[in-house]
């Protein structure tokens, strides 16, 4: 177990280093080929619920997917992190314009109050079809590295035994968050796909 933790905090520690090197314009510039290549995407199009995260400024940028979601009359739903435990829930988003009034976390993004209890919560209402899922790293097998928590594998078991069943899961990556081999322990799920820029 030493051993996988510290292979991952070496990993985690490169990947961050080669993204922080990226511009801003690049970034951008690869999340909107990423989210066109979502856009065209069978399970995306035939989605009815999706979950996406609201990004870091490490992540590929979901703005115009969340934007998209709304526009193609989809439901859609964001994460809530409960920052003393690897517990979240995925509430629903009502509208782009909604982002703007919910807290800032100490992680500087944003999420539904501890206490708004408004919103649907995906797991007790009809599951959900498919989740975007963020990471800091990523292999062309599905393996996925993310910041040692834990939130996203302990979410999908939960909707594992949901009686929808998991959901299509599909991670957006910078090639930058591309690894050859990303080291995995039991409990880590594997993602279904992860969508980067190609090199042409």
């Amino acid at each position: 177990m030493a051993a996988l933790r510290a292979a991952k905090q070496a990993l985690r520690k490169e990947i961050k280093q080669r993204v922080a090197a990226l511009s801003n314009e690049e970034k951008q510039r690869q999340s909107l080929v990423v989210s066109q290549k979502l856009f065209k995407h069978p399970k995306y199009v035939s989605c009815k619920r999706i979950a996406v995260f609201l990004n870091m400024n490490d992540e590929v940028r979901t703005e115009e997917i969340i934007k998209d979601i709304f526009k193609r009359g989809k439901t859609c739903f964001i994460p809530r992190y409960k920052s003393s435990s690897s517990h979240m829930d995925m509430l629903e988003l009502s509208s782009l314009q909604d982002i703007e009034t919910l807290p800032l976390t100490s992680w500087n993004i944003r999420q539904p109050a501890e206490g708004d209890n408004s919103r649907e919560d995906a797991l007790f209402g009809g599951g959900l079809d498919l989740i975007v899922v963020p990471g800091l790293g990523f292999d062309q097998s599905g393996k996925r590295l993310g910041r040692g928590k834990g939130f996203y594998d302990t979410y999908l078991e939960r909707c594992i035994r949901h009686p929808k069943g998991k959901p299509y899961t599909i991670a957006l990556a910078y090639k930058e968050q591309l690894c050859l081999e990303i080291p995995v322990g039991d409990n880590d799920i594997l993602i279904d796909e992860v969508l980067h820029e190609d090199d042409e």
